[in-house]
């Protein structure tokens, strides 16, 4: 039998679909958020088939600021158990030459539309006394990063709004975890035009590995995972290092190889 609803955005491929799998598999109806319909059509009667639980999709643009109460309104009249906010992108390069259109919606679908849907479905989790919401940050939020300086300065803001949200809601049966992936075998890198930087020539974790750390952490109710053995050593070592150091290391990840 169903134990509520997730909503999960970004749901289409990568860790969304991962983590949707995961939801699925423990008996959540699903409500999957992503722009490209027909992919998250195929996942929804896919994951539904599987493991018969009710799946509908969204299809808003989270760059539009009036996405997260459509998103509330479809969830309207379900027992929200779970909320993942793993929609994201990144955009690599100067920020001196950056399109500013495209930084806006960086900032509107990375920061804004992740604080609304938190607070649009934070109320309703407290009054039932049960919730889980994982908000999907990266490693990048524990280093300034030079190419991608708003990406990196939005996954930041989301370590720190989650970790302050957590702390805020201990006692309430409600918990928020801030998974913390570092490369991970997605489209986000050539979505973002890194594909040819050195951040990606490295080793990278599966959608998958890292879709299973974070959905166990959420469980655990932790509000911090940093997706692999590898990353965990490396955030330790940024906590010893100067900023600009880490700026400067992060430069060279980012620039492309040549």
């Amino acid at each position: 039998m169903p134990r509520g609803a997730a909503v999960i955005t970004g749901a289409s491929s990568g860790i969304g679909a991962a983590l949707a799998g995961l939801c699925a598999a423990d008996g959540y109806e699903l409500i999957l958020v992503a722009r490209r319909a027909s992919l998250l059509e195929k996942l929804a009667d896919e994951l539904a088939q599987r493991h018969g639980v009710t799946a509908r999709i969204a299809a808003p643009d989270l760059s539009d600021p009036a996405a997260p109460d459509a998103i509330f309104e479809a969830a309207r009249g379900q027992r929200v158990e779970i909320l993942i906010n793993n929609a994201g992108f990144g955009l690599h390069g100067s920020f001196a030459e950056a399109d500013w259109p495209a930084c806006q919606s960086l900032l509107q679908v990375n920061i804004a539309a992740l604080a609304h849907l938190t607070r649009l479905f934070l109320p309703g989790m407290a009054q039932q006394g049960s919730g889980r919401i994982l908000n999907v940050a990266s490693t990048a939020a524990f280093v300034p990063g030079p190419f991608m300086a708003l990406y990196y300065a939005s996954k930041a803001f989301v370590l720190s709004f989650s970790l302050a949200i957590a702390s805020e809601m201990k006692g309430t049966g409600v918990t928020v975890t801030a998974l913390c992936p570092g490369p991970t075998r997605t489209g986000f890198a050539d979505a973002a035009g890194l594909s040819g930087s050195r951040l990606f020539q490295g080793p990278a974790m599966s959608a998958g590995d890292v879709a299973r750390e974070g959905y166990s952490a959420m469980m655990a109710g932790k509000a911090e995972a940093i997706a692999g053995a590898r990353n965990r050593w490396m955030i330790l070592g940024t906590r010893l290092a100067p900023r600009t150091v880490l700026a400067a290391v992060a430069r060279r990840l980012n620039s492309s190889v040549q």
